[in-house]
């Protein structure tokens, strides 16, 4: 059993360490603490609390706080998480003190020591699953000069039997917040059906001249990964203004890329219905590859155009000069918004629904302002009925999910049944498991889903023949493979005579020419 007036001093301890308790409040907090847990007076002797100084991630003191709120019954065991969530968000500081305390770290030290404040707050007050990221698989696949970096998601928590029974009879929820992303979220309690922001800190910004704010993701895909938000609940667009929004960020945050999703199903992530970006302290594989053909326009020689050497349809632009740049990513997405080309498969709109949206990405480099516009098209057909441009049916085994901005960029996030699955796969090839054709063809079966995959990797390699690790590495090179062909199944212009000859039409059509 916890004690829960020890517990009430360590969760000071921790909140005075970590999470800027100021002293003149360690009072009023230990008797705000001791209402929440339900106790009457405080601990008189404690002992030395200074190991808590030397904690990492506050994981140790959130069990043990949710482990009390179980035992004492103040929730149950399926709200434990909204409870810690709850008082962590008490004792982190309000979110106008956060706000204040990065704009005067990026004035007095830069912009480096505001992030490292805000984002090692996010952890220590538990809001980003520093653990549960950590679970995650992450390996990088190299593909001659290119790279791509695969992880199979295993941080966000599933829903166990106990819980999904409870949703049963959960009431409807209201339209507060509007949706995951509305600034009404900050503090807002959570239920089993929503998740609880009381922890939540954000930044506010202003980005084409509206009011915005960044979060940094709780179960984020790479380092910092953040969130830049509209506080206006309106729907993604890719407009001119998106441009200048991007761009604004990366001078707010030159430390870090910036990224707009595409504004249409299946190519546009999966909010739709709230502006937001996405971005951080990472550097993605399409930003290391290079420029296979150069371009220049005559209008605005400062910027440096060219085709970005990826396996999507992608267009860099680089300059020191961010009016030029912004100016020549307006005339990019106007053009590619209505331009069509049948012999490449791509059609602007089809009985008035339209097909053409693109992913303008954002980052510095000392002086220079670069972009990243990745082309994408929507349209579907009776043969690819989840979308041409999209992962073809042979690859929905590994991933079916859109495509959006971060795989678009090289970074594939694959669901977390497939670690499982994986080493099931290895163990039929090592010969640990027999191989049964007709059992797995059989539709209940875990590993139906992979039966023709599995099927193709006997036939290459005899079971039993090669070692575990070498199965184990077989798969991963299956799957390194299949990702690569689904950016390539993005590509609106294809690596072939016929994609070359459309993408070169479409530069002309927005005023550039080869370079010399």
């Amino acid at each position: 059993m916890v004690d829960g007036r020890l517990l009430t001093e360590k969760l000071l301890r921790y909140a005075k360490t970590f999470l800027y308790l100021n002293e003149r409040d360690e009072i009023y907090f230990r008797n705000i603490l001791l209402r929440e847990l339900r106790l009457t007076e405080p601990a008189e002797n404690v002992g030395d609390l200074s190991y808590i100084d030397d904690f990492d991630v506050p994981d140790p003191i959130v069990s043990e706080l949710e482990d009390y709120a179980t035992e004492n019954g103040i929730v149950k065991e399926e709200e434990k998480n909204l409870f810690s969530g709850y008082v962590m968000g008490i004792l982190s500081p309000l979110p106008s003190k956060v706000n204040e305390e990065f704009i005067r770290l990026k004035a007095e030290k830069g912009i480096k020591a505001a992030c490292d404040y805000l984002y090692g707050l996010s952890v220590k007050n538990d809001y980003v699953k520093k653990t549960a990221i950590a679970k995650n698989l992450k390996w990088e696949y190299v593909d001659g000069k290119r790279t791509l970096e695969i992880t199979v998601n295993l941080s966000k928590p599933e829903k166990d039997n106990k819980e999904i029974a409870k949703l049963l009879t959960q009431k409807v929820a209201t339209n507060y917040p509007k949706c995951r992303l509305c600034k009404e979220n900050e503090g807002f309690a959570g239920n089993l059906t929503y998740p609880a922001r009381e922890n939540i800190r954000t930044v506010s910004l202003l980005l084409g001249g509206e009011k915005w704010f960044v979060q940094y993701s709780p179960y984020a895909y790479y380092n910092e990964h953040l969130i830049a938000v509209s506080e206006q609940h309106v729907p993604m667009h890719i407009k001119e203004d998106t441009v200048e929004k991007v761009l604004d960020f990366v001078d707010f945050f030159p430390n870090y890329m910036i990224g707009s999703n595409a504004a249409l199903p299946i190519i546009g992530g999966s909010i739709l219905n709230h502006e937001h970006f996405q971005g951080g302290g990472h550097l993605m594989p399409m930003h290391k590859a290079g420029v296979k053909e150069e371009y220049k326009c005559k209008e605005f020689p400062s910027v440096k155009v060219g085709i970005t050497d990826w396996y999507n349809s992608a267009i860099r632009l680089v300059g020191e000069k961010k009016a030029d740049v912004a100016a020549v990513a307006k005339k990019i997405v106007n053009e590619w918004e209505r331009f069509t080309d049948i012999p490449c498969g791509i059609y602007a709109e089809t009985d008035g629904v339209r097909h053409n949206s693109c992913s303008p990405i954002a980052r510095k480099n000392g002086k220079n302002y670069i972009v990243d516009i990745i082309l994408r098209n929507n349209i579907t057909t009776k043969e690819y009925p989840d979308g041409v441009f999209h992962a073809h049916p042979e690859y929905h085994n590994i991933k079916k999910e859109g495509i959006g901005l971060i795989e678009a960029m090289g970074l594939f996030v694959l669901p977390g049944r497939l670690k499982k699955q994986l080493a099931m796969i290895a163990d039929i090839l090592c010969g640990e498991t027999a191989y049964d054709e007709n059992a797995i063809a059989d539709k209940e079966n875990y590993l139906y889903v992979h039966r023709n995959m599995i099927k193709q990797l006997v036939g290459k390699y005899s079971c039993g023949v090669i070692t575990k690790e070498q199965a184990e590495n077989v798969v991963r090179d299956h799957v390194n493979v299949v990702c690569k062909h689904i950016l390539e199944n993005t590509a609106v212009f294809k690596d072939t005579a016929d994609g070359k000859a459309g993408f070169g039409r479409f530069m002309n059509a927005f005023g550039a020419v080869k370079a010399n």
